[in-house]
């Protein structure tokens, strides 16, 4: 029977885009199922006395997540093709490093659904408020797994759920798998919460 995991994920985390890649290997040397829900690191973060400049970033990512919201609502079949696309956009080529403000990402957000094959209106979603009630929804789906204690990305394995796993480079092939192997029996042990040590480089994408 497959394992069943879900990824909720924020567009515009490089973390959580590693942490996708990584289960996009596992999909090709093991058994499991993926499915896909949008969070927002705009909304966890709302209300939050940031540093100006990450203040300015968290603008930036509410456009691509009440994109993410609508087509996980009206089109969930190609949530996993336009994660790619935008995806790849923001953190293989780079532009998600000079998106701050309101906006910064609409280019992203139209050349990513045009690529998917996805109608171009839903791009305007990106800078209204028209599915912030689902997309909150979505992301407390999250919260309610995890409690709020947490950023992206935040993944289950069959009935648990955790915050990460957080890595910085892409696992691939075997090595993938192996590591998936990993997570399995730690989620599997009711009294296993949490390992963390000091981070030493920024993620790579390669």
């Amino acid at each position: 029977m497959p394992e069943k995991v879900t990824l909720w994920f924020d567009t515009t985390c490089p973390f959580c885009w590693v942490t996708s890649r990584w289960i996009k290997e596992v999909e090709k040397v093991r058994d499991v199922t993926v499915s896909l829900i949008p969070m927002s690191l705009a909304v966890l973060n709302e209300g939050r006395d940031l540093p100006e400049s990450y203040a300015e970033r968290m603008k930036s990512a509410w456009g691509p997540a009440r994109v993410f919201a609508a087509v996980a609502t009206e089109h969930p079949e190609k949530l996993d093709a336009l994660y790619t696309a935008m995806g790849t956009r923001l953190h293989n080529d780079g532009r998600a490093r000079d998106a701050v403000g309101y906006g910064a990402n609409n280019a992203v957000i139209e050349e990513s659904l045009a690529e998917v094959g996805l109608d171009a209106s839903l791009a305007a979603v990106a800078d209204t408020d028209e599915w912030d009630g689902a997309l909150r929804a979505f992301h407390q789906s999250a919260m309610d797994e995890v409690g709020d204690d947490v950023g992206t990305p935040v993944i289950k394995f069959g009935d648990t759920a955790f915050f990460g796993p957080v890595l910085t480079r892409i696992p691939r092939g075997e090595e993938a798998g192996e590591i998936f192997d990993g997570a399995i029996k730690l989620a599997a042990y009711p009294f296993f919460f949490e390992i963390k040590r000091s981070r030493t480089e920024n993620p790579q994408f390669d």
